[in-house]
């Protein structure tokens, strides 16, 4: 059985992420879906939070798919889930430079595990999380970026936190 990694903060999970889980499900017999904190980003929502807004959004998604939290060295986790394959996104070439580095390493930490790069789809490569979050804290429209609960998720993480912001 072949199982691949599709790691990253899914904060809020938006179409470009559901764009490469589709399409990375396809390649392995299960994809684990890891879902970290990262010291450098301010998340909107908890892990668990967003444990449950990934699972949701993939659940139609055919194929064995799971959805875990992990605090440790990406490959460190991988190893525990018996990963051959590491699947990352690419929108740009700016993500390119810093995946390759991180794929280098990771290759020295493991060289067991391959990293596998999927492009975006051409109409979701500019989406990012970051300012999917941006746009909708300055009252702008998001849904182009997400799907409607996930919409509906952020735009009530707004109010409730009184975050927004120009209005």
């Amino acid at each position: 059985m072949r199982t691949g990694i599709y790691p990253g903060t899914f904060d809020p999970i938006t179409l470009g992420h559901m764009d490469i889980i589709r399409r990375g499900a396809k390649l392995v017999d299960r994809l684990v879906i890891g879902i970290t904190t990262n010291p450098s980003k301010s998340p909107m929502f908890s892990v668990d939070e967003r444990l449950a807004m990934v699972r949701r959004e993939v659940a139609a998604i055919p194929g064995t798919i799971e959805v875990v939290a992990f605090d440790a060295l990406l490959m460190t986790f991988a190893e525990r889930q018996g990963a051959s394959v590491i699947i990352r996104g690419l929108r740009a070439v700016a993500d390119f430079e810093y995946e390759y580095q991180m794929a280098g390493m990771n290759q020295q930490l493991n060289n067991r595990i391959e990293t596998v790069f999927l492009m975006a789809d051409v109409a979701l490569q500019p989406i990012a999380s970051r300012l999917v979050k941006e746009i909708a804290v300055y009252g702008g429209d998001i849904h182009r970026f997400v799907t409607q609960a996930v919409n509906t998720d952020v735009q009530a993480r707004i109010t409730d936190a009184g975050l927004r912001r120009g209005v």
